[in-house]
């Protein structure tokens, strides 16, 4: 269960990197499948730092668990879940509430 957990971890994390140098844009669910029109209007490369930084974040809630379930300790393991759980539901909130990431005209 800790080499999954630690699979998640990279490859968050390497998906952070790739969304952190402003690319991957085409990877977002949303993005990837709104109009070219749509898509001009957002800043791509304000939402792929928020990807990226939003990557990282999950990636230390897996990490947090993946250290609980090397070290045996149920609550350590509990905690990095529920940690996950709490950014993904506070991330999605932040992206969709707003107009974060429309260009400023």
């Amino acid at each position: 269960m800790a080499v999954t957990y630690l699979l998640i971890v990279i490859f968050m994390t390497v998906l952070g990197i790739v969304f952190l140098c402003g690319k991957g844009a085409m990877l977002i669910a949303g993005y990837n499948t709104s109009s070219p029109e749509e898509r001009a209007q957002m800043d791509e490369k304000q939402l792929c730092r928020f990807m990226g930084k939003f990557c990282f974040a999950m990636a230390g809630g897996w990490l947090i668990a993946a250290v609980g379930v090397l070290l045996k300790q149920e609550s350590l393991h509990v905690g990095g879940i529920a940690l996950f759980c709490v950014i993904v539901i506070a991330g999605l909130i932040y992206a969709n509430t707003g107009n974060r990431f429309k260009k400023q005209s």
